[in-house]
């Protein structure tokens, strides 16, 4: 047997060991979220609060460049 044959045997038995057991997860339990949701009114009020405040900062710093920083202002 050729050196070449050899060297390409133990790879295929790899490459076959590999595709005939599925890989499992290790973790314990399977969270698809990183935070939790379990109360919903809470949550709610969370995303709500984090929403409204980036849908604001933009009309904020408007205000404070327009405002704050204007001629007649000092």
């Amino acid at each position: 047997m050729s050196l070449l044959a050899r060297s390409a045997a133990p790879l295929r038995q790899v490459a076959v060991r590999a595709r005939a057991v599925p890989a499992r997860s290790v973790h314990s339990g399977y969270k698809p979220v990183p935070f939790s949701y379990h109360n919903k009114g809470a949550f709610g009020l969370k995303v709500g609060s984090y929403l409204i405040a980036g849908f604001s900062l933009p009309f904020v710093a408007a205000y404070y460049q327009l405002y704050v920083f204007s001629p007649a202002a000092r």
